[in-house]
Protein backbone atom coordinates (compact mmCIF):
# COMPACT_ATOMS: atom_id res chain seq x y z
CA UNK A 1 0.00 0.00 0.00
CA UNK A 2 1.39 3.53 -0.96
CA UNK A 3 1.57 5.99 1.72
CA UNK A 4 3.08 9.58 1.70
CA UNK A 5 4.57 11.60 4.60
CA UNK A 6 4.45 14.88 4.29
CA UNK A 7 5.68 17.86 6.69
CA UNK A 8 8.67 19.58 8.10
CA UNK A 9 11.93 18.84 9.36
CA UNK A 10 9.94 16.54 12.14
CA UNK A 11 8.74 14.48 9.01
CA UNK A 12 12.31 14.46 7.53
CA UNK A 13 13.37 12.77 11.14
CA UNK A 14 11.21 10.18 11.16
CA UNK A 15 10.37 9.36 7.43
CA UNK A 16 13.39 6.44 7.58
CA UNK A 17 12.12 5.20 10.81
CA UNK A 18 8.43 4.93 9.22
CA UNK A 19 9.80 3.23 6.28
CA UNK A 20 12.03 0.89 8.20
CA UNK A 21 8.59 -0.08 10.65
CA UNK A 22 6.08 -0.31 7.80
CA UNK A 23 8.46 -3.10 5.68
CA UNK A 24 7.78 -4.45 2.92
CA UNK A 25 3.96 -4.34 2.94
CA UNK A 26 4.32 -0.37 2.09
CA UNK A 27 5.58 1.97 -0.18
CA UNK A 28 6.44 5.16 1.88
CA UNK A 29 7.01 8.02 -0.30
CA UNK A 30 8.76 11.28 2.08
CA UNK A 31 9.77 14.00 0.02
CA UNK A 32 13.09 15.45 0.36
CA UNK A 33 12.67 19.07 0.96
CA UNK A 34 10.91 20.23 4.09
CA UNK A 35 7.83 21.70 4.13
CA UNK A 36 8.37 24.68 6.60
CA UNK A 37 5.09 26.86 6.98
CA UNK A 38 1.79 25.54 6.15
CA UNK A 39 1.62 27.27 2.97
CA UNK A 40 4.71 25.86 2.04
CA UNK A 41 3.47 22.23 2.81
CA UNK A 42 -0.23 23.30 0.39
CA UNK A 43 2.28 24.19 -2.28
CA UNK A 44 3.99 21.05 -2.05
CA UNK A 45 1.11 19.16 -2.20
CA UNK A 46 0.53 20.77 -5.64
CA UNK A 47 4.20 19.54 -6.48
CA UNK A 48 3.82 16.00 -5.28
CA UNK A 49 0.10 15.84 -7.44
CA UNK A 50 1.94 12.90 -9.30
CA UNK A 51 2.50 10.97 -6.59
CA UNK A 52 -0.51 11.42 -4.62
CA UNK A 53 -2.21 9.54 -7.36
CA UNK A 54 -1.73 6.12 -6.28
CA UNK A 55 -1.75 7.10 -2.70
CA UNK A 56 -4.02 5.61 -0.13
CA UNK A 57 -2.86 7.47 3.40
CA UNK A 58 -1.26 10.64 3.60
CA UNK A 59 0.41 11.20 7.25
CA UNK A 60 1.81 14.82 7.69
CA UNK A 61 2.49 17.90 10.24
CA UNK A 62 3.39 21.82 10.06
CA UNK A 63 3.39 24.16 12.76
CA UNK A 64 6.67 24.67 14.31
CA UNK A 65 7.70 27.28 11.30
CA UNK A 66 4.06 28.85 11.60
CA UNK A 67 4.18 29.17 15.43
CA UNK A 68 7.71 30.33 15.46
CA UNK A 69 8.01 34.10 16.70
CA UNK A 70 11.30 35.68 16.37
CA UNK A 71 11.06 39.42 16.30
CA UNK A 72 8.66 39.06 19.87
CA UNK A 73 5.84 40.35 17.59
CA UNK A 74 4.02 37.43 17.64
CA UNK A 75 3.96 33.72 15.53
CA UNK A 76 4.32 34.23 11.97
CA UNK A 77 1.34 32.57 10.92
CA UNK A 78 -2.02 33.74 12.65
CA UNK A 79 -3.82 31.56 14.82
CA UNK A 80 -6.87 32.15 11.99
CA UNK A 81 -4.49 31.83 8.46
CA UNK A 82 -2.90 28.55 10.22
CA UNK A 83 -6.87 27.35 10.65
CA UNK A 84 -7.94 28.21 6.83
CA UNK A 85 -4.70 26.91 5.36
CA UNK A 86 -4.94 23.42 7.55
CA UNK A 87 -8.00 22.90 6.51
CA UNK A 88 -7.58 23.52 2.71
CA UNK A 89 -4.67 21.37 3.36
CA UNK A 90 -7.34 18.41 5.09
CA UNK A 91 -9.84 19.12 2.21
CA UNK A 92 -7.67 18.57 -0.45
CA UNK A 93 -5.46 15.40 0.98
CA UNK A 94 -9.49 14.29 1.53
CA UNK A 95 -10.80 14.70 -1.83
CA UNK A 96 -7.59 12.60 -3.27
CA UNK A 97 -6.47 9.58 -0.70
CA UNK A 98 -8.57 7.75 1.17
CA UNK A 99 -6.77 8.46 4.57
CA UNK A 100 -5.46 11.49 5.79
CA UNK A 101 -3.74 11.53 9.35
CA UNK A 102 -2.24 14.21 10.97
CA UNK A 103 0.27 14.70 13.81
CA UNK A 104 0.40 17.17 16.46
CA UNK A 105 3.13 19.87 16.49
CA UNK A 106 5.34 18.72 19.11
CA UNK A 107 7.14 20.92 22.10
CA UNK A 108 10.11 21.96 22.13
CA UNK A 109 12.53 22.11 25.43
CA UNK A 110 12.13 25.89 27.42
CA UNK A 111 15.14 27.22 26.42
CA UNK A 112 14.07 27.81 22.80
CA UNK A 113 13.31 31.24 23.12
CA UNK A 114 11.58 31.20 19.60
CA UNK A 115 8.85 28.43 19.83
CA UNK A 116 6.81 29.26 22.61
CA UNK A 117 5.13 25.62 24.38
CA UNK A 118 1.65 27.22 25.33
CA UNK A 119 1.52 29.02 21.39
CA UNK A 120 2.17 25.39 20.33
CA UNK A 121 -0.51 23.94 23.00
CA UNK A 122 -3.18 26.67 21.94
CA UNK A 123 -2.49 25.79 17.89
CA UNK A 124 -2.76 21.86 18.58
CA UNK A 125 -5.75 22.60 20.33
CA UNK A 126 -7.62 24.97 18.08
CA UNK A 127 -6.83 22.46 14.96
CA UNK A 128 -7.36 19.21 16.26
CA UNK A 129 -10.82 19.67 16.72
CA UNK A 130 -11.78 21.44 13.45
CA UNK A 131 -9.82 18.38 11.95
CA UNK A 132 -11.49 15.38 14.03
CA UNK A 133 -14.88 16.87 12.29
CA UNK A 134 -13.52 16.40 9.13
CA UNK A 135 -12.63 12.56 9.74
CA UNK A 136 -8.72 13.17 9.87
CA UNK A 137 -6.88 10.81 12.22
CA UNK A 138 -4.97 12.77 14.80
CA UNK A 139 -1.39 11.08 16.01
CA UNK A 140 -0.66 13.34 19.00
CA UNK A 141 3.00 13.57 19.00
CA UNK A 142 3.07 16.19 21.21
CA UNK A 143 1.97 14.54 24.86
CA UNK A 144 4.49 11.71 24.31
CA UNK A 145 7.45 14.15 23.32
CA UNK A 146 6.41 16.88 26.32
CA UNK A 147 6.61 13.57 29.03
CA UNK A 148 10.33 14.19 28.64
CA UNK A 149 11.37 16.95 26.15
CA UNK A 150 15.02 16.45 27.69
CA UNK A 151 15.02 13.07 26.71
CA UNK A 152 13.14 13.34 23.38
CA UNK A 153 14.35 16.74 22.16
CA UNK A 154 18.05 17.30 20.92
CA UNK A 155 20.57 20.10 22.17
CA UNK A 156 19.05 22.73 19.59
CA UNK A 157 15.88 22.46 21.89
CA UNK A 158 13.51 22.13 18.64
CA UNK A 159 14.11 18.95 16.88
CA UNK A 160 13.91 15.38 17.94
CA UNK A 161 16.99 13.56 19.91
CA UNK A 162 17.27 9.80 18.61
CA UNK A 163 15.20 8.89 21.43
CA UNK A 164 12.57 11.09 19.81
CA UNK A 165 12.89 10.24 16.53
CA UNK A 166 13.00 6.14 17.09
CA UNK A 167 9.33 6.88 19.31
CA UNK A 168 7.45 9.19 16.67
CA UNK A 169 8.36 6.87 14.04
CA UNK A 170 7.15 4.15 15.79
CA UNK A 171 4.36 6.35 16.44
CA UNK A 172 3.44 7.26 13.20
CA UNK A 173 4.14 3.50 11.67
CA UNK A 174 1.89 2.21 14.15
CA UNK A 175 -1.32 5.12 12.95
CA UNK A 176 -0.42 4.11 9.71
CA UNK A 177 -1.10 0.15 10.11
CA UNK A 178 -3.89 1.42 12.10
CA UNK A 179 -5.65 3.31 9.09
CA UNK A 180 -4.40 0.90 6.37
CA UNK A 181 -6.08 -2.13 8.36
CA UNK A 182 -9.43 0.12 8.30
CA UNK A 183 -9.37 -0.06 4.74
CA UNK A 184 -9.05 -3.79 4.05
Amino acid sequence: MKVMLLGDSIRLSYSEGVRKALGADFEVHSPADNSRFSKYLLRQIFEEREALKDTRIVHFNCGLWDICNLFGDGTFTSEQEYIDTVLRIADILLARVDKVIFATTIPGRKENIYNSNSDIIRFNEIIVPLLREKGIIINDLYTPVASDVYRYISDDNLHLSDEGVEMCAIMVADKIRNAAAELE
